[in-house]
């Protein structure tokens, strides 16, 4: 089948785009990647993230760039009536109109979902907010940080005797921003049989809660919080990172086959009838002890030799690698996840990709992140701003 560009999935679809810094651009830079129209609207000054550094040679943000790939820029002053109306004209012909103000503010600009979709009763609207449309906490300020701690997942992530410990990304941002675009295709989808939009609630909140299905599981089976256990697993041993003569190694055994399989490979296969390893519960009650048997062999090795060992064995296991290791192992795999992009920095850029792959359809090729503005030029001759992708 050939690959092109037109035959992305969603290269037929209209998305009006009033986000701003991370979990609304990133929800709308995947539509971009799968061929939609993503017209972003800034104001004057223009989004937050175009501020914020790392900045490339030519001045631009990496981190704009990396959540604003694909997409076309108009500057409007929402605050005044000819700009608005501009926008609400865009908004008659969208698909999709994403939004991640405070709960209110779009209501207050004239660009709420109640104004929108009375003109355009097929749109689905989407909001992005920290603790969703209603409730005693809709108005209260969120950061990747408060989400991360509120939802429990600080409390799970770090070793049992340090303090609570961050993820390493904005997870609450781009976990909200992956459902809400979920959330949206899910309401196209029901268009085509109702012919009707709908309003999309999407709460940073809410959506690390549903990040987190095992600890919830955990929690309604026991009553009890789970504990945080650095990079152990809570139920079961061995599993977790482990001392190598040069790092570490992370592997995972969750049956008796694999541990026996382990036990073979460090040259212990009498720890297979040893009662103290004879079920997870009881691996996990002698996990120290356990452990010293293992690193007493990985520490004889280099990470990339003890890995080889294990992986031989069927054991899953991995060298703990950083991310330019992981980005330079997705490339030699043939599975890139980043694609170059055309850039007034030096030469192209590289940005993040959505990592599906779909038949037919060639990955990459996506424009770079828009100038503040960029089409604002076309309003003033007066050419149409959506593409004609219908």
């Amino acid at each position: 089948m050939t690959e092109t560009p037109s035959a992305r999935p969603l290269s037929h679809l209209r998305v009006l785009d009033f986000t701003r810094v991370l979990a609304g651009p990133y929800c709308t830079a995947l539509f971009a990647d799968l061929g939609a129209d993503v017209v972003k609207i800034e104001p004057p000054q223009g989004d937050d993230y175009r501020h914020i550094g790392p900045f490339l040679a030519d001045g631009s943000s990496a981190l704009f760039e990396a959540v604003n790939r694909g997409k076309r820029s108009l500057a409007l002053d929402l605050a005044k009536p000819d700009h608005r109306d501009l926008a609400l004209g865009l908004a008659d012909e969208a698909d999709v109109v994403v939004e991640n103000f405070r709960p209110g503010v779009a209501d207050k600009l004239g660009i709420g979902y109640a104004a929108l979709s009375a003109r355009n009763p097929r749109l689905v609207y989407a909001s992005i907010s920290g603790f969703g449309q209603t409730g005693p906490n809709a108005g209260r300020p969120a950061y990747d940080i408060v989400v991360q701690a509120l939802s429990g997942l600080m409390s799970v992530t770090g070793d049992p005797d340090r303090p609570p410990t961050l993820i390493g990304e904005s997870i609450g941002d781009v976990t909200a921003g992956l459902f809400g675009s979920w959330a949206v295709l899910a309401a196209l989808l029901e268009r085509e049989r109702t012919g009707r939009g709908r309003h999309v609630d999407v709460a940073m909140f809410d959506s690390m809660l549903a990040l987190q299905p095992l600890v919830v599981a955990r929690c309604l089976a026991t009553g009890e919080a789970p504990a945080r256990v650095g990079n152990r697993h809570a139920l079961s041993a061995p599993f977790g990172a482990f001392a190598a003569r040069d790092g570490q190694i992370v592997l995972a055994v969750l049956n008796p086959k694999l541990f026996a399989a382990l036990a073979a490979v460090i040259g212990k296969p009498a720890l297979v009838d040893d009662p103290r390893y004879a079920s997870d519960a009881l691996r996990l009650a002698n996990e120290a002890a356990l452990r010293a048997e293992i690193e007493a062999w990985s520490r004889a090795l280099t990470t990339r030799e003890a890995v080889a060992a294990l992986v031989a064995a069927g054991v899953p296991a991995a060298e703990v690698q950083d991310t330019l290791q992981a980005l330079a192992m997705a490339d030699a795999q043939g599975r890139p996840v980043l694609q170059e992009v055309a850039h007034s920095a030096p030469g192209a850029i590289r940005a993040p990709e959505q990592p599906a792959r779909f038949s037919g359809v060639a990955r990459g090729g996506a424009s770079a992140a828009p100038r503040l503005g960029a089409d604002n030029p076309r309003l003033e001759t007066g050419q149409a701003i959506w593409r004609d992708v219908r």
